[in-house]
């Protein structure tokens, strides 16, 4: 028998915000740091952070190491407060009548809890980079991805960086780029609901 759609979604910059670029900007003027220098440190730990080659703990660390007059809990809140649901989520318990939904995301856990928490039920998996070792586009991870979902389903994935959908394409899953004005929203919905409807009773 024919199976729901399987809806992969990113979930920075497609059903949450970025927390880049104000985060450091924020921060800069905060405790007067310089700017350029936050991004150098945030280019050179972040490989590390998102493969969970260093803790959260040991990332808040590492950066009031380098740039003592920062404090880490108000850094931390700052953070969190950035990342807020974008509208596609509230769309997740609706197309988990037509697709089976799974998350994907190059980020941390303990950064998208409150993202993930009240939709949790209405997803059946969630690949987190932090958690497997690998980030997108690392094939890696979508091959994680694709053996919780049984072989030769049909997979849609949505990510809002055409470098991740190029490298999801390789595998043979249909893609749709997450715009920043909310069509892909319209494009996916009608889409899974044909799909759905087109399923033999």
């Amino acid at each position: 028998m024919q199976e729901k759609v399987n809806l992969v979604l990113d979930i920075a910059g497609v059903i949450a915000t970025n927390y880049s670029p104000i985060f450091w900007k924020n921060l800069s003027t905060q405790f007067n740091v310089p700017h350029d220098k936050l991004l150098e440190f945030k280019k050179e730990f972040r490989h590390d952070l998102w493969t969970g080659k260093i803790g959260e703990g040991r990332y808040w660390y590492l950066l009031t190491k380098r740039f003592p007059t920062i404090d880490i809990e108000y850094a931390r809140n700052s953070l969190l407060s950035m990342i807020k649901p974008l509208p596609a989520l509230d769309h997740i318990p609706r197309w988990s009548i037509y697709a089976t939904i799974h998350l994907v995301s190059n980020h941390r856990r303990e950064w998208l809890n409150h993202i993930i928490e009240p939709i949790q039920n209405h997803i059946n998996s969630i690949t987190i980079s932090s958690e497997v070792g690998f980030s997108k586009p690392n094939n890696e991870i979508f091959v994680r991805v694709a053996n919780q979902i049984s072989q030769g389903a049909r997979i849609l994935f949505i990510d809002d960086q055409e470098k991740n959908l190029n490298a999801a394409k390789i595998l043979g899953w249909s893609t749709i780029l997450a715009d920043k004005n909310g069509e892909w929203i319209r494009e996916t919905e009608n889409l899974l609901v044909s799909s759905f409807k087109r399923m033999p009773r």
